[in-house]
Order: structure tokens, then C-alpha cells, then sequence
């Protein structure tokens, strides 16, 4: 396994707790070290010239203190560093990714709304991170999807098959792999189709539904079977749904262990890091934790 932390953003809330106890079980599956975190807030507004973040803090922080005595005791031997730093964690955090293998975070911090389902760091850790990150959400959210068809531990992934992404895909499978859970594979497309003929007037689609999802099950299929040759002990099922990816997704979170989803690539015209609207969909309303993982880099020469 890597050697790179997994790293955990505290600020003394329970939200941020929980997501300490996503991430020790973390580190101890991947057998790597675990890097508690704590942005302390510059005064942005007292201070128009401010670094994103200052350099390592030695001194005392009650937040850390919190965190060392909330894992006291743990029945993992995970190797353990906490780091206090002062800045602008919405600009902070997403840095935190260039140096670990996983971010994780609550939904909810301290600060803000506390009516919001998502905060303001944790979007833009997920937007903007170099490494994958996974944000806890707090109990009480609700998703109307059917129970699970069998008992035992399940990771749900979305499969976009007009464009495939082999991160998204990659850390699935090995998520799964260490969770020893099956994983459940959504591929969406879109029905009923709507063709416009003039103004006012519609048309029936020329190809029908079957054919749409015979074509979707046979992409997904292909796509899949690398991964399923690589993790031979992942049981991985493709899910061909008609709709709304994202519908499918929330209704699918429900008693899933994580949910994975990919974030946009760059493109020429729009440069800007995005996540796009299934990953935003999915981050507000999924019950379960959700992992959202960079795009691969692009294909050198």
C-alpha cells in the first residue's frame, strides 16, 4: 500500500469526529500512517495579505487535544501525527490532497449554516483536491431507496459508460477490495429520449428502450471487465437503470458502506476544476459517506 497518510480535518465538531473514526478504520485498512489536521481560521478580513496557510503550528490547539483523546485507547495501532496549521481552510484543505492518499472530512464544520447539507470546505475539498476525498455526513438524512438485496458490506460506483474514468473505477475496486464488500455498479441512461421536430411538437424516440439499455449493459460490461480481471475476489455487478444517475446514486447510499463518484476532467473551454451535477447531487443527499475522486491524468505523448 502507499505509504502517503491519510489525513483527517478537524475543527472540534462532531461531524469532524466522525469523520476521524472514517479515517483511522481507513488507515488501518490500507495500512498506512494517520495525519490529523487542523486549519485554524485566519481573520481574512483583518489581514488583506495572508498565506493560504502558515507553516506548521507546535503549540497547543484544545481541537487536536480533542482529537488525541477522542482516538485514545483505539483498537488500532495506526501511526499517528497531528498538525496544527493556521489559514483559509477552504484554500487550505484542498492543499492537504498534493501529500496524502485520502482526505477526509465531515460534512458540516463549525462555521456557516448549520441548516446546509454540505459546507463550504468540504465542496471545495471535494472540487478541488489532488487526492480522493471522502466526506462523512451527519445521521438523520434520509434517502427513499429499496433495502439492499442481501446482507453484507457494498460499495456503490457510478459508471458514466459515454466516458469512463479509470480512477473513479480503480479506487472502487480496491475500496471494495478492503472492505471485503460487493460492489454495485450504476449505469444510467438517459429515457424516455425526446426528440424536438419544430416548435411545440415532439417526436417519438427512434430507438427504443431495450435496445438503449442492451447497448448501456454491454458498454458497462466491457468497461468492467479489466477491473473485474484485477480483483478477481471483488464481486462487482453492473446496475443498468433508466434516468437520473443521481437519483440512483442516493437511493442506492442507503446501508452502502461508501459511494463513489468521478469529478470532471478540465477541458480546453472550461479550465476551471468541476465537480459536475450527479457529484453535487450526490454529496448533498447520499446517506452514506462519499468518496469523489480526481480524474486521471491524461495520456502523455
Amino acid at each position: 500500500m502507499s505509504t502517503l497518510p491519510v489525513i483527517a480535518a478537524v475543527d472540534g465538531s462532531d461531524d469532524s469526529l466522525r469523520a476521524l473514526d472514517w479515517a483511522l478504520e481507513a488507515a488501518h485498512r490500507r495500512e498506512a500512517p494517520l495525519r490529523v489536521v487542523h486549519v485554524r481560521q485566519y481573520a481574512v478580513w483583518a489581514q488583506t495579505d495572508v498565506l493560504i496557510a502558515g507553516p506548521p503550528d507546535t503549540g497547543d490547539d484544545p481541537v487536536l487535544d480533542q482529537a488525541r483523546a477522542h482516538l485514545e485507547g483505539r483498537a488500532y495501532a495506526v501511526s499517528t501525527e497531528y498538525v496544527g496549521m493556521e489559514g483559509v481552510p477552504g484554500a487550505a484543505l484542498p492543499e492537504l490532497g498534493t501529500d496524502a492518499q485520502l482526505l477526509v472530512l465531515g460534512s458540516r464544520g463549525r462555521g456557516g449554516f448549520a441548516s446546509l447539507l454540505l459546507g463550504s470546505n468540504g465542496m471545495a475539498a471535494a472540487r478541488d483536491a489532488a487526492c480522493p476525498v471522502v466526506v462523512v455526513p451527519r445521521p438523520g438524512r434520509e434517502t427513499h431507496g429499496e433495502a439492499p438485496d442481501e446482507p453484507g458490506p457494498r460499495v456503490v460506483v457510478g459508471l458514466h459508460v459515454d466516458s469512463p474514468d479509470d480512477a473513479t473505477l480503480s479506487f472502487a475496486f480496491t475500496e471494495a477490495a478492503l472492505l471485503g464488500a460487493r460492489l454495485q455498479v450504476i449505469a444510467a441512461y438517459p429515457w424516455p429520449v425526446q426528440t424536438w421536430a419544430a416548435a411545440g411538437q415532439i417526436m417519438p424516440p427512434v430507438i427504443d428502450e431495450v435496445s438503449i439499455e442492451s447497448e448501456t449493459r454491454v458498454l458497462a460490461d466491457g468497461f468492467l471487465a479489466p477491473y473485474r480481471e484485477r480483483h478477481p475476489d471483488v464481486r462487482a455487478q453492473a446496475h443498468v437503470v433508466p434516468g437520473d444517475a443521481a437519483g440512483h446514486l442516493v437511493a442506492a447510499s442507503r446501508d452502502a458502506a461508501l459511494v463513489v463518484v468521478g469529478r470532471h476532467r478540465r477541458r480546453l473551454l472550461a479550465p476551471a476544476r468541476m465537480m459536475g451535477s450527479v457529484t453535487h447531487a450526490v454529496l448533498l443527499h447520499a446517506v452514506s459517506p462519499i468518496a469523489v475522486v480526481p480524474p486521471a491524468p491524461p495520456d502523455e505523448g
